[in-house]
């Protein structure tokens, strides 16, 4: 630890050091520029608000699904992983993320937002992308919840932020290689099925095969168990928290109030979660011949993942659709990682890995060639279905490849990393007694705590 935070000064030195020109950090420059800014800036940091009180909708949907007993725990986890982000995003996720590109792959200037970075606009962009990097490592709290020690979750917010998230996203929003596949117009992910809910789910998938089920999971004959939540009420408000964050995470992702498709964007986001809550309510019905309010919830959720990258480029009817396949594929999703002994306690990999990849893909089936990369609408994106041929879809299938591959192999590697060194689990008596008074000493409900809650 010593040595990692001498050598956290020792860049912080050499930084400031280095770079002694600001470049705007009044704004006025900007402000004469381009009178209209105030506007656009005012629109950016108060969807960048909505999708930081997404924290508090993850926050409570774990709570919500998960026991009594680790409802402290989940509440630290949830706000630790934002202050991590913060920090390290700060330090290095942001340069390496949307630094000067060094050939496609990696950033390399804007380090601690020194210098020339000291700049309205360069803050505005860091400010977004950083409540978009704590989303990611919050998704993994969810698929490695009850059985994982704070520690680890302290060291693995650390690799989500400062090298998993902000490489992935270099290569997609940073001007790196997947921007510039030859396909289409090159990989594209409006506002984050890839690089945000797919490289956290994929973490957490990672996590979850590492940590392995909790106890009482499964039979001795493999056959899964349910482990109820402790309050389907918190799940519910977590889940509208965050349709409601939604409304900041997609049409935020304009940049510009000036943009008049985020009314499109809006309506396509709405559509899609509830078609997704509607198909997963019905299908686990059609199964169980009762209304699963879970499912339900995780099916909005999942439908929300998946119109995250197509929902600036597809018109109404292609978001039912889009949501309608994510609530059928969070319902199959849950279920196969069940039947491969997989425990994720709230659907965490389905609903954002699977469906963060069928967000992707369906960008290169249904984009309807009305709305360009930017501002200027050219290029403009054009799928499967509307004439464009099977460039774009290759490309979005190339993207989706490299996204699960990057997030779960580095994921694995460092959970592995951290079992060798640290131990990632906690002791069966911590795991059956609850994280709470173990790693935190405080229960979350001290009137009615029990061991077995």
């Amino acid at each position: 630890m010593r040595r990692l935070i001498g050598i956290f000064i020792f860049l912080g030195v050499l930084t400031f050091g280095c770079n002694s020109f600001a470049q705007d950090p009044s704004g006025a420059a900007t402000l004469a520029a381009n009178p209209q800014s105030p506007v656009d800036y005012v629109w950016v940091l108060v969807c960048g608000f909505l999708v930081f009180f997404m924290q508090a909708g993850f926050a409570m949907v774990e709570a919500g699904f998960c026991r009594a007993k680790n409802a402290t725990n989940l509440m630290a986890k949830n706000t630790i992983d934002f202050t991590i982000a913060s920090l390290v995003f700060f330090a290095f996720g942001f340069a390496l993320m949307m630094g000067t590109d060094y050939k496609g792959f990696i950033g390399i200037s804007g380090w601690f937002l020194h210098g020339e970075n000291y700049d309205v606009g360069k803050y505005l962009m860091f400010f977004w992308q950083l409540v978009f990097a704590g989303t990611a490592a919050t998704i993994v709290s969810g698929a490695v919840a009850e059985r994982l020690k704070f520690k680890a979750y302290f060291l693995y917010s650390i690799a989500v932020t400062a090298l998993i998230y902000p490489l992935y996203g270099h290569w997609v929003w940073g001007g790196g290689w997947l921007s510039k596949l030859s396909f289409g117009v090159g990989h594209v992910d409006f506002a984050g099925s890839g690089v945000v809910h797919t490289i956290g789910g994929f973490v957490g998938l990672a996590g979850a095969l590492v940590l392995g089920p909790r106890f009482g999971k499964f039979a001795k004959d493999g056959k899964p168990k349910a482990i109820p939540g402790h309050s389907i009420t918190l799940a519910a408000l977590g889940t509208f928290i965050l349709w409601f964050g939604w409304f900041g995470f997609n049409p935020g992702s304009t940049f510009s109030a000036h943009q008049l498709r985020i009314a499109v964007i809006a309506v396509n986001t709405n559509l899609a979660a509830a078609a997704g809550a509607a198909v997963a309510i019905l299908l686990v019905f059609l199964k169980t011949k009762k209304w699963d309010v879970g499912m339900m919830l995780n099916g909005c959720l999942a439908g929300l993942v998946a119109i995250t990258a197509p929902c600036a480029w597809v018109e109404a009817w292609a978001a039912v659709a889009i949501g309608a396949i994510a609530g059928l594929l969070v319902v199959l999703g849950v279920y196969f990682w069940e039947s491969r002994g997989i425990d994720d306690p709230v659907g965490a990999v389905s609903v954002h890995g699977i469906n963060g990849v069928w967000g992707l893909l369906s960008v290169g089936i249904f984009a309807d060639g009305t709305y360009g990369l930017g501002s200027t609408g050219e290029p403009f994106v054009r799928g499967l279905l509307y004439g464009g041929g099977i460039g774009q879809l290759v490309a979005q299938i190339i993207g989706a490849a490299v996204c699960v591959a990057w997030a779960f192999g580095l994921g694995f590697i460092c959970f592995k990393f951290m079992d060798k060194f640290l131990g990632v689990r906690v002791s069966p008596e911590e795991e059956l007694k609850g994280l709470d008074i173990q790693e935190h000493g405080t229960p979350a409900y001290p009137n009615f705590y029990t061991y077995n809650s």
